[in-house]
């Protein structure tokens, strides 16, 4: 089979990347798709993401790909497992409204449960019982970024990004996987940062890590 897709978030997983967006048929706007590979973690590789032309697939980009068949995965409903004997076709880029993607859930999947250094970031495994939507692209409320070094007491002296933001009345700290967003707010050193647009994020629960699954942000869009 094959689908096309708007791509939405190309963060970082692993040695590679998760791609992820909405399929795109007839100028229309459907459900979530998730590309994965066979690999242990599913990262997608460069080589997979690679275009005909030797260019790789990027956020916005109209993306159609060969696909072997549905993946079965215990959180995430949206997995297809990439055909990679295929190079993947870019479409063409979308440059319609946002607003036009938005998902509206009530809450960002289970809140109450919260890392060290996160708020309300992580689901636990048992609370999710079968598959469910785990992609969603919102516009959250009061978001901040804040750059500092976590675990410095374990010795640890990497700076994280993080989101700090509000969506449904409830407050969220949760990581940043966005590579390109990293990189702009690593380079601007230990603070906390207010963006000036409007921002749009497509949120992610990501692989079981010590018995949850974390909220990412794998999609960042100042507009």
């Amino acid at each position: 089979m094959d689908k096309t897709f708007i791509c939405l978030a190309n963060s970082r997983k692993t040695s590679g990347r998760c791609i992820a967006g909405k399929e795109y048929k007839n100028n229309s706007i459907g459900g979530w798709i998730r590309p994965i590979s066979e690999r242990e973690n599913h990262e997608i590789s460069e080589l997979d993401r690679r275009y005909e032309d030797g260019s790789t697939a990027q956020v916005f980009d109209i993306i159609n790909i060969s696909l072997k068949a549905k993946a079965n995965h215990p959180a995430q409903v949206e997995n297809y497992t990439i055909d990679d004997g295929y190079y993947w076709s870019k479409q063409g880029r979308f440059s319609g409204n946002l607003n036009e993607l938005l998902d509206t859930p009530t809450s960002l999947w289970a809140n109450g449960y919260s890392s060290y250094n996160g708020a309300n970031d992580r689901v636990p495994v048992t609370s999710v019982l079968t598959p469910c939507q785990s992609l969603y692209f919102i516009s959250p409320q009061n978001l901040r970024i804040i750059v500092k070094v976590e675990s410095a007491e374990f010795g640890n002296a990497k700076k994280k990004v993080r989101a700090d933001f509000h969506y449904s009345g409830t407050n969220h700290i949760i990581s940043i996987t966005d590579p390109e967003i990293e990189r702009v707010y690593l380079a601007q050193g230990i603070g906390t940062y207010t963006p000036t647009g409007r921002i749009y994020i497509t949120v992610s629960l990501g692989e079981e890590w010590d018995g949850y699954y974390y909220k990412l942000v794998a999609g960042f869009f100042e507009v």
